[in-house]
Order: structure tokens, then sequence, then C-alpha cells
């Protein structure tokens, strides 16, 4: 007895294939990646906070991760934008740990106060785990703050 051949869809290949925050992992880690570049400019001493240049590095990812989510309509824009912020708190707190001498200039922040007795390696320890805490919440609040204008635009446009 012969069967009739399916035609079975050919499955997208892993890359291509959409998560359930409705982009390619590998792009929701690209948008992440576009904000990564101000941590190198910045850290090497290159821009310079409060510039025009600086700006055009601080706001222009964020609303690139905006326009991809409405035009690629995300199914929940909150979510997909809290995890490149998430990615992107992971790229900044590296960058800035990995540039932590050539930002600081050899002459790094230490504590004060009670606990600036504490041995130099402590005081170090300390200071980059609070560096990282930072960037780790600072990427995810630029990450929620975009994810709730996305949401709201998405809400204005796609009614």
């Amino acid at each position: 007895m012969n069967s009739p051949e399916r035609s079975t869809p050919s499955r997208p290949e892993r890359s291509a294939r959409r998560t359930g925050l409705g982009l390619p992992f590998a792009a929701v880690v690209g948008l992440a990646l576009l904000a990564a570049p101000r941590v190198v400019l910045h850290d090497l001493g290159i821009i310079q906070e409060g510039t025009f240049v600086n700006s055009l590095f601080v706001f222009v990812p964020p609303l690139v991760w905006i326009a991809v989510v409405l035009w690629r309509r995300v199914p929940n824009p909150f979510l997909t934008l809290l995890v490149v912020g998430v990615l992107y708190g992971v790229f900044l707190m590296l960058g800035h740990q990995i540039l932590w001498n050539t930002a600081w200039e050899g002459d790094p922040p230490t504590l004060g106060g009670n606990l600036s007795g504490l041995a130099p390696g402590a005081q170090e320890l300390i200071v980059r785990g609070f560096a990282g805490l930072s960037s780790l919440v600072t990427g995810t609040l630029v990450g929620a703050v975009s994810g709730l204008v996305a949401w709201g635009a998405g809400r204005l446009i796609h009614r």
C-alpha cells in the first residue's frame, strides 16, 4: 500500500525561530548589544557625559528597541524589552569590569568611613560588586521603562 507523500513544512532554523519573547533569541541579544558601545566609549574616555554624542548613545538604542518590538508586533513588548534590558545590564556590568582599571586610570574608588580600614582587596571586591549590581539594575530599569513605553505605544498604534 502506497501512502501519499506528505508535504511537511520545513522547520525554521533554530536561530530564526521566535522565542516566547516574540523575537528570535539572537535578535534579543542583538538589541541588547546595540547599547554596549557606549560603555566602552565612556570607560575609555572617548565620549563624555553631558555631550550630544553621549546622548545619542544613551537614547538611540532604547528607541530602536521600541521600534523593533512595535514593528514586529511582539505579543508582550514589556517582557521582551525587560529581557533585552537585563541582557544589556549584563553587558554593561561586563564592560565596566573589564575596563575597570582603564576607566579609573589606576585610582579606583575606595570605601570611606568605618569601612576605610578594610584591606584594599576587600574594598575592591565590595566596590566592584556594587558596581556590577548597579549595572544590572540600570539595564533592567532601562528595559522596563522601554517596555512600558512600547506597551503603551503598541496599544495606541495597533488598536
